[in-house]
């Protein structure tokens, strides 16, 4: 159970230092109980109030990372039940199946779909996460096929063998990518453990019913190993559904800490009939797959999975938002215009959308609103020349134009002014208030 400010207090070293930024330590305990604050601001609390505080704040679900780099992929640290009642924190990873049984053109083809199936929507990047690799009983070969995937693939890896030294020769080649081991069971658990402590890798445990998965990831924390991931083992579809919600509700309502790891599941396993694989991924992106591995990825089947994903794991606290910058349509050069918009995100593609429609290679700058529209960030002041302006010179769009024309949408025609103030050199033109009317101003546009 969460600590409350007091018991917090209690722990902390109570010099009143302001070391952290706060008034007095009570000040502190009580944002750190509401989660406003990290333990890591207070320099002066012992280590082993840190340790009771850390363990006391840990979430229900313990986050697992998986992978290294830009690519690296965390998963668990729920608190939640239902999205409404805050938000689901780390979106599931996506997994495409490789077998070292299969041949070399096979394994390149889906190391290719892997790579290239990707896609950009409302400004933001959706691909899949991981690459799992599955031994038969050739230590070398599987060897082979890791080795090739890390060559291939920049995403994480799931090495899958329950034989400790077929894992441990995948593992020789690929332990700086922070790969999954899957899977600990009650035959090999010491085994695995071994491997995953002495690689600081993360561990996944399998077991035939939910009782003794919770038996066995007891014995594992205990050794030490903290980084999980679960399996009850079921592939019967309502089964593995069931046991879903018993995990998650035990871990969440309970407060049961040998349940309370992210899981993995295996709709590849559930059926050949590849739709009804892709429908059985879709319930576990919803309900709660924290790994959802697939037999293979094409493009019909992944793409609608990944705007699950999207739209399930967006705050709903939060306005989805494009990231703040400069975004190219067509080939804009040094003549095209220039256009300047909030990050709302249904915003920005409209925005784009009608730019592209117009056929004028263009330059549009997106200004962090955090989330609002145009309307509503220049009513809240977020949208304003004194905000504008400051983006526009730092954003590096002056030395991309030789014009220095910018165009701001109508809703914020008031705002022309005071920024040819802010922007010395700076034309601003007061563009159309309705997107649907972007392509005709664009064609009549002159540098």
């Amino acid at each position: 159970m969460a600590l409350t400010g007091i018991e917090i207090f209690k722990l902390l070293p109570k010099t009143n230092c302001k070391d952290c930024g706060e008034p007095t330590c009570l000040a502190f305990a009580m944002k750190l109980a509401a989660g406003k604050a990290s333990l890591s601001a207070c320099p002066h609390v012992s280590e082993e109030s840190k340790a009771k505080l850390m363990e006391a704040s840990a979430p229900p679900i313990i986050p697992v990372t998986i992978g290294v780099g830009d690519r690296v992929l965390k998963v668990g640290g729920e608190t939640v039940m239902f999205r409404h009642e805050k938000r689901f924190e780390n979106p599931p990873g996506l997994a495409i199946l490789i077998s070292d049984g299969m041949d070399d053109a096979e394994i390149d083809a889906r190391l290719k779909r892997f790579n290239e199936l990707q896609y950009e929507r409302i400004g933001l990047l959706l691909r899949p996460d991981l690459v799992a690799v599955k031994a038969g009983g050739d230590a070398a070969r599987f060897k082979a096929v890791v080795a090739k995937v890390k060559e291939k693939s920049g995403g994480g890896i799931i090495l899958m063998s329950e034989n400790a030294d077929i894992m441990a020769a995948g593992l020789s080649v690929c332990a700086d990518r922070k790969p999954l081991l899957y899977a600990a069971t009650e035959a090999n658990l010491d085994k695995m453990a071994a491997l995953a402590k002495d690689n600081s890798c993360p561990l996944a445990v399998k077991a035939d019913n939910v009782e003794k998965l919770a038996e066995l990831t007891t014995r594992l924390t205990g050794a030490g190993i903290k980084e999980l991931i679960i399996d009850s083992g079921s592939r019967a579809l309502r089964r593995a559904f069931q046991d879903q919600i018993i995990i998650r509700s035990a871990a969440l309502a309970k407060k049961f800490r040998p349940l309370g790891f992210p899981t993995i599941v295996f709709p590849a396993e559930m059926t050949d009939n590849p739709m009804k694989e892709a429908v059985i991924a879709a319930m576990f992106v919803a309900k709660y797959g924290s790994i959802i591995v697939l037999s293979d990825f094409q493009g019909e089947s992944l793409f609608p999975l990944l705007v699950e994903r999207l739209n399930v794991y967006t705050d709903p606290q939060r306005p989805l938002a494009t990231k703040e910058g400069i975004y190219e349509i067509g080939k804009p050069n040094e003549n095209s215009p220039v256009l300047i918009t909030s990050n709302f995100s249904l915003t920005y593609f409209i925005v784009s959308g009608e730019v592209e429609t117009s056929k004028i290679p263009s330059y549009l700058l997106v200004k962090d609103t955090e989330g609002l529209s145009v309307m509503t960030a220049w009513a809240a002041g977020k949208f304003v020349a004194d905000a504008i302006a400051p983006f526009v010179k730092k954003c590096g769009i002056a030395d991309m134009v030789k014009h220095h024309k910018l165009v701001i949408p109508g809703y914020a025609a008031a705002e022309s002014g005071g920024l040819e103030e802010e922007l010395p050199g700076w034309e601003v033109q007061v563009g159309p208030r309705e997107g649907s009317n972007i392509p005709a101003y664009l064609k009549s546009w002159k540098p």
